[in-house]
């Protein structure tokens, strides 16, 4: 079973700006965000199988309904973000503070340290890929490896609307890579493509790219993404994968989608 860790939308809203996804004047919608996400939780449970655990939302703090952003686990072992911008600098504890109580091995990097967990960190069993300059600091990587004892290779995010790895990067169960190579830049598409050979990659449209159809879960050969990415599940379903489209667009006007929802746990 996988496990993934999420968080309610209670008091998600759009009150700062720190992608060029998200505008204040852009409204959320309260209720159709809970509904969606509730449709997300469901689709993970009832059809992906998927075992949820809860973290608790808290007042003030909008973003920390995306969970994938709480740091990177291995095992029994946690690391926790440490995040760029001072909005969400104040998430950390919170994080910290679940991470300890469920028993996990807690890792925390120096301050200024930037490292913005598992939505920059990305990979297969045998290699893992480091999103940097957008959010994470390269710097971070070869700490991480050596704490994780994996080999890491930094990609560097050259478009600012794929601000974090897992954007435009998702790895999937069968050794594919479902992927939007112009968000990376040159050097970062030809480390990608020594790991991930072109008949391991599933190249996805600008068009459905936009709509975060990377920002996907993927649990066996269910894969969970926003709905309006038509492209991207015939190619999926080419592969042999069950997509199930979610609407998620509520939170795509803050810059995230089905996988900036949920912190994978094994």
């Amino acid at each position: 079973m996988s496990r993934f860790l999420v968080c309610a939308p209670d008091y998600f809203s759009i009150d700062y700006e720190i992608n060029p996804w998200m505008r204040r004047k852009n409204e959320v919608h309260s209720d159709r965000a809970r509904d969606q996400w509730e449709g997300l939780v469901r689709v993970l449970e009832q059809e992906a199988g998927a075992i949820l655990e809860r973290l608790d939302p808290v007042p003030g703090l909008p973003d920390l309904v995306f969970t994938a952003n709480a740091g990177v686990v291995q095992g029994r072992r946690a690391v926790v973000s440490r995040f760029r911008h001072p909005e969400r600098q104040r998430e950390e504890i919170h994080f910290e503070n679940w991470f300890r109580a469920q028993g996990y091995e807690v890792g925390l990097l120096e301050k200024g340290l930037f490292f913005e967990g598992a939505g920059d960190l990305l990979g297969f069993p045998d290699t893992w890929f480091g999103g940097y300059r957008q959010r994470s600091d390269i710097r971070a990587y070869p700490v991480l490896s050596e704490i994780f004892q994996r080999e890491i290779i930094p990609v560097e995010l050259v478009d600012s609307r794929f601000y974090h790895l897992d954007t435009c990067f998702c790895p999937l169960s069968g050794g594919e890579l479902l992927y939007y190579p112009p968000a990376f830049d040159p050097y970062a598409q030809a480390a990608i493509a020594e790991r991930v050979p072109a008949v391991r990659q599933v190249v996805v449209p600008e068009s459905d790219a936009l709509k975060f159809a990377c920002n996907a879960v993927c649990v066996g050969k269910h894969v969970v993404l926003p709905t309006g990415c038509e492209t991207t599940e015939r190619l999926l379903h080419e592969r042999g994968y069950l997509t199930h489209p979610t609407p998620l667009d509520e939170f795509l006007k803050s810059g995230g989608s089905a996988k900036c929802l949920t912190l994978a746990l094994d």
